[in-house]
């Protein structure tokens, strides 16, 4: 019969009938893809026409490069790879084609070591080791939206949603965008002022905005080197930090219900082999307020995003400054180091103004270096720049900081609710410090403003005197509009000089020139020295009434201004007090996190060091309906042929009976011949790996374990039966779990129908989506990819779910790559008719199985 199945596999390509595994238990199991009649060993497969669906292929490549990651997209038919060269992938499911590519950069770094979708498929977070940093991608345009650093290197992490509702939940689930009544909408920056500095790009500013998505609470949890375990909200604010945790993480699940989080850990000691552990860590008190957690995260969410966006606007106001306008201050240094007279420097601009006549130095210094072009170009760049940064402050720096203040007044006011939001570390104290930080921003940039409005009245004059001047000097035309000058405008001209112009030795030591005639620049520098040329305040009413004020002086109603320090500064102080108002609930939550379970499952040798550790066994999942976290993992040196069973009740507190068992993954082929004669011959396999498919449905590759038996199988084994196994597991607590294997539940396997031989390949990893009924098998060698449909209906329903599928990437397809685009084409000229379509991929198959030569051999 075995004849027969294969050469159904090479004739049908597109619709093979082939089987899978089911546990041997009397009764039929539950799960919709597995109702299939109870087997015994001497039983024949079923006939054909009972048969399930078999998996059908849609796609397969050979990549260049190595791949260390992939993970399936939950809301569409796309899956994200990340190779050895730092570059991330997405590709879809059609004919595996690519979408975009998102090379490696030096800012974010090159060595990718974890991904994570956020639960709504728009956001894709991957961690990199080299400069310890997470960033989140969004998924439309492959444009990097934030990015945040870590304290060590992230080595796995998982994005979950809550899924538990409150009444308390629903009303805050509808009155969440009260903000948007109180607050105008933060404008989009320029585009002619888009940083291309570092990652940000035009357009950028709404992304930015939305990266919060849902307002259902989602985390974002991190593992990594020395036990740190953190959780971000929404993938933004950081919830929790744990501590304690034993060893590096390998794999972690937090539970939808969040009353406990699951922890794989390897643990290293001197004198054995590393050592793979399984924790429980009792996060009661995120799933006990739920509610006032959820408003806490989104609150503090938004303030992280606002600092985003101002963070944006300011490098927005830094790159419209100009260096050109530093060119007057150093060419009269150059003025001042190499004329011969004693006069200073305002005397000679005095003696131009008064009298229209200057030294010869002056007039080289003018005509000569300035020149009368040079000038006119200046003062266009001098006018351009500051209207720009002026209307950057107006519009986005003033409106984040309003934005800024306000919902940090309402996280001060839940921080008053003690009864509610005591427990989760909200300090008042701590608020109003960040309140007031942000009060400090606001004045300055308002300061800047003032600076920027009369240096644009105060240079304008200036130039346009100094432009009369110089058209004098060349005995050219003066247009009459520009002849005309008041007693008043000499006046004016006059107090500029004399306030601008004056030499200062001091500030040559410090910068290399003797003059500040630019004013602006100097709240845009990221330094930590004072201003040069800090505002004059002699004579402003309202200062000297607060100095003169006991009772105002300190009065905690008034924002300190700190007239000494630049913007730049001032905005990096805010941050920093916010930041450490935004730790406190993060400390305070992690030290409520304790450790409830810890299980020495197995060790592993130091020779599996070469594999890639995100494809390593122990997988978990979370079953949300029946409230468990479930482990599948082997112990080859124990068991080769066994897959193991935990599960553990997501509340601490709950206990499950038979927590552990194993499944036997030897079965009886039948190799019976056409004519149905009963000849069986017992195969045994060994799993390379498994992954959940769903709550009752695991996805495993199989490898043959004799020598006659070197074939690789993907099947899909039901869990309905194993689960209902009466016997109970009694863990030894002493002892690792492979050194009392002998006691673990054992249950067998016979042959069903839903399987499929990986011919052509030497498979070794698998990564399922059973939401969109999809899996991935990835080849040893980390660059041979096939990607299958698990659950094929019909040809007619094949057909209507592969244009469902095409018209959910709509919204994907306007941002193909060239490359992509002209696969894109091959693979619809393919799909023309069905007889060309075979022959294209049986072509496809001989390509690919050529390059396989060397990795079977």
């Amino acid at each position: 019969m075995s004849s027969y199945y294969l050469s159904v596999l090479l004739s049908n390509v597109s619709k093979e009938n082939v089987g899978f595994f089911s546990i041997a238990q009397p009764q039929t199991p539950k799960h919709p893809r597995s109702e299939i009649s109870p087997t015994d060993s001497s039983s024949s497969i079923p006939d054909k026409a009972n048969n399930m669906p078999a998996f059908r292929q849609v796609g397969e490549k050979q990549l260049p490069n190595p791949v260390l990651c992939m993970a399936w997209s939950p809301k569409r038919d796309l899956i994200a790879l990340a190779n050895t060269t730092g570059e991330l992938l997405l590709h879809r499911l059609a004919s595996f084609q690519r979408v975009w590519s998102l090379p490696p950069s030096e800012y974010t770094g090159k060595d990718i070591t974890a991904l994570a979708w956020r639960p709504d498929g728009k956001i894709l977070a991957f961690s990199l080791r080299d400069t310890k940093q997470v960033v989140l991608c969004g998924v439309e345009k492959a444009e990097i939206l934030h990015v945040f650093p870590m304290q060590s290197p992230v080595t796995c992490m998982h994005w979950m949603e809550v899924t538990e509702e409150s009444s308390a939940l629903s009303s805050f689930y509808n009155s969440e965008d009260e903000s948007k009544l109180f607050l105008p909408k933060l404008p989009t920056l320029p585009k002619s002022y888009s940083t291309t500095s570092k990652i940000f790009s035009e357009e950028k500013s709404d992304e930015i905005m939305n990266l919060m998505g849902e307002v259902r609470l989602n985390i974002l949890v991190l593992g990594g080197d020395s036990g740190f375990v953190e959780l971000y909200a929404y993938g933004m604010y950081k919830i929790a930090t744990l501590t304690g945790v034993s060893g590096t993480c390998r794999s972690l699940s937090l539970s939808s219900d969040l009353k406990s989080l699951s922890v794989i850990t390897e643990v290293r000691s001197a004198d054995s082999n590393p050592q793979i552990c399984y924790i429980q860590l009792d996060t009661g008190l995120l799933s006990e307020c739920l509610p006032e957690v959820t408003r806490m995260a989104r609150k503090f969410t938004h303030i992280s995003t606002l600092l985003q966006y101002l963070h944006l606007s300011l490098t927005c106001m830094c790159e419209a400054w100009e260096d050109i306008l530093m060119q007057m201050d150093l060419r009269l240094t150059k003025f001042v180091q190499e004329k011969n007279t004693s006069t200073q420097v305002q005397d000679e601009f005095l003696e131009l103004l008064l009298w229209g006549q200057s030294s010869p130095e002056l007039q080289a210094l003018l005509m000569n270096q300035l020149t009368v072009k040079g000038l006119k170009k200046l003062g266009q760049s001098i006018e351009s720049s500051y209207s720009s940064i002026q209307k950057l402050v107006i519009s986005h720096l003033q409106s984040g900081s309003e934005a800024l203040l306000y919902h940090l007044s309402e996280v001060k006011g839940m921080s008053l609710w003690k009864q509610k939001f005591e427990s989760l570390g909200l300090d008042s104290a701590a608020i109003e410090g960040a309140i007031t930080a942000v009060g400090s921003f606001s004045l300055k940039a308002n300061e800047l403003l003032q600076v920027i409005d009369k240096s644009m009245k105060n240079f304008k004059a200036f130039f346009r005197w100094l432009y009369v001047a110089m058209l004098r000097m060349c005995e050219e035309h003066v247009p009459p509009e520009l002849n005309k000058m008041t007693q008043k405008d000499i006046a004016f001209v006059a107090d500029f000089l004399s306030e601008h112009f004056s030499e200062n030795e001091e500030l040559f030591d410090r910068k290399g020139k003797y003059f500040n005639v630019e004013r602006v620049g100097q709240y845009l520098k990221d330094e930590d020295e004072d201003l040069v040329s800090p505002p004059n305040t002699k004579g402003n009413q309202w200062l000297k009434f607060l100095q003169e004020s006991t009772h105002l002086k300190e009065s905690p109603l008034l924002f300190p201004s700190f007239p000494q320090k630049s913007l730049h500064f001032v905005k990096r102080m805010m941050e920093n007090v916010i930041v450490q108002c935004l730790q406190e609930p993060a400390e305070v939550i992690g030290r409520s996190v304790k450790q409830a379970v810890f299980l020495p499952l197995y060790t592993v040798p130091e020779s599996s060091e070469n594999t890639p550790r995100l494809f390593e066994l122990p997988s978990l999942w979370n079953d949300k309906k029946a409230k468990m976290h479930n482990v599948v993992f082997c112990m080859p040196e124990i068991s080769p042929c066994k897959l193991y069973l935990l599960r553990k009740a997501t509340d601490p507190n709950r206990h499950i009976p038979n927590s552990v068992m194993s499944i036997d993954l030897s079965h009886h082929l039948d190799n019976a011949d056409d004519d149905n004669a009963a000849a069986q011959t017992n195969y045994v396999y060994s799993c390379l790996d498994a992954r959940f498919y769903d709550d009752e449905m695991l996805t495993v590759v199989l490898q043959g374990s004799e020598e006659e038996n070197k074939r690789r199988v993907l099947a899909q084994l039901p869990l309905a039966s194993a689960l209902s196994c009466e016997s109970e597991f009694s863990w030894e607590p002493n002892l690792r779990l492979d050194q009392q294997s002998s006691a673990i539940p054992c249950q067998g396997l016979v042959l069903g129908n839903q399987w499929r031989e990986l011919e052509n390949m030497k498979a070794q990893f698998v990564a399922v989506n059973g939401i969109r009924k999809v899996a991935c098998v990835l080849s040893a060698n980390l660059r041979h990819i096939r990607v299958l449909e698990m659950d094929v209906e019909d040809e007619d329903d094949e057909g209507a779910e592969s244009q469902n599928a095409s018209a959910d990437q709509d919204g994907l397809d306007t941002t193909m790559t060239s490359e992509g685009q002209g696969e894109e084409s091959v693979e619809d000229k393919d799909e023309a008719g069905k007889q060309g379509g075979e022959d294209v991929f049986k072509k496809t198959e001989e390509h690919l199985e050529s390059e396989e030569a060397l990795e079977l051999s």
